[in-house]
């Protein structure tokens, strides 16, 4: 059955204009729509007018967004989904889609008034969305975790579709090189990721550590760096800011492990993916998703303080790479994952099981 699925991604990140510098839900929708036009269905996508995508783009004024692909302060926000939601409203009368699938945080904002089938993702902890939108009596909207983890202690009140694990790009990653006396960090400087820990594990063994990551202008952010960060940075621990896919694959390639001390509970470690599938181990504070993504003395370490860490990255040197390589190719590629999202949206259109399961 040949099915028309209506994408609404965010209006602050364009989908596929560069894919090195991507979020987790513009690769993730960027995947899905060139899925569905492989397989034969129709996609249709609602992003900003900058984006390349596989099947046909509804383009919408680019606006520059703060931080997590939301705008700089509540008043934008507002506005920018009000004028989102028009335009999904009208796509829906225009392409009378079979499910509209969003992307977007404030999902609640985006649903169109017609009686459609909507399946919302959630990529960010649940407490960070507003309790009456994930509550919503809304017939026909369905809620899509992205981990166990992340449903794990939801509240019973929630009805919550089976999780649907992020995919990462194997292939594109999969890279052999010699490994160095090296260990990396990557993600977001931000205080919940915990990065001044792994700078202190990296000093008690004289590893050297490279700091990798985006910074936005946010005084907490700039804070953590200045108070937290540079403090503990010299010439075998460094902070290099952004870099482009090439160079990452190459170092996540070489080093000897990944470390994501995150003191959140992270739904999607993506970085952690990336690692696995480069044949990196990780060594993890045991948080969210970390906790069920990484197999002691197989794919890695789960640790609890700076020595723990400092101790696990030494025995990294022990594991096999190709033992990383392989959970990552059987679990978490995005070929695997945009098939299982085909498959919901089915199940979904067809009112099956999926449409009615609870929190496993």
């Amino acid at each position: 059955m040949a099915l028309t699925i209506l994408t609404v991604a965010s209006p602050f990140a364009p989908i596929g204009a560069d894919p090195e510098n991507e979020g987790t839900a513009e690769q993730v929708s960027g995947a899905i729509d060139a899925a569905l036009v492989r397989a034969g269905h129709r996609s249709v996508v609602i992003a900003p007018e900058d984006s390349a995508v596989a099947g046909t783009l509804i383009p919408l004024a680019r606006v520059h967004g703060g931080a997590h692909g939301q705008a700089p302060d509540e008043r934008a926000q507002a506005a920018v989904l009000r004028r989102v939601a028009t335009v999904v409203a009208g796509a829906v009368e225009d392409h009378a889609p079979d499910l509209v699938h969003i992307h977007v945080r404030d999902f609640d904002a985006l649903l169109p008034p017609q009686d459609v089938p909507v399946l919302a993702t959630l990529y960010e902890p649940l407490d960070r969305y507003r309790r009456e939108a994930l509550t919503s009596r809304r017939a026909k909207l369905h809620l899509q975790p992205v981990s166990a983890a992340q449903v794990r202690g939801a509240s019973p009140e929630l009805t919550l579709l089976p999780p649907l694990e992020i995919g990462v790009a194997v292939d594109r990653l999969h890279i052999r090189v010699p490994k160095r006396r090296f260990a990396v960090c990557l993600g977001d400087i931000e205080p919940e990721m915990g990065f001044h820990i792994a700078l202190d594990a990296a000093r008690q063994i004289d590893m050297q550590l490279l700091l990798c990551g985006g910074l936005s202008r946010g005084a907490e952010e700039q804070r953590y760096l200045q108070e937290e960060i540079r403090p503990r940075l010299d010439p075998k621990r460094r902070f290099l800011g952004r870099i482009g896919f090439g160079r990452k694959r190459w170092m996540l390639g070489a080093a000897r492990c990944l470390l994501a001390p995150s003191l959140m509970s992270e739904p999607t470690p993506v970085a952690a993916l990336e690692a696995l599938a480069c044949g990196t181990p990780v060594v993890a504070f045991p948080t969210g998703a970390l906790a069920d993504l990484v197999e002691p003395g197989v794919t890695g370490f789960l640790v609890k303080d700076a020595e723990e860490m400092a101790r696990a990255i030494e025995d990294c040197e022990g594991l096999d790479p190709d033992a990383c390589r392989a959970v990552a190719r059987a679990r978490y590629s995005l070929d695997g994952m945009t098939e299982r999202y085909l498959a919901r949206f089915e199940e979904l259109v067809a009112g099956g099981t999926a449409a009615a399961a609870g929190v496993a």
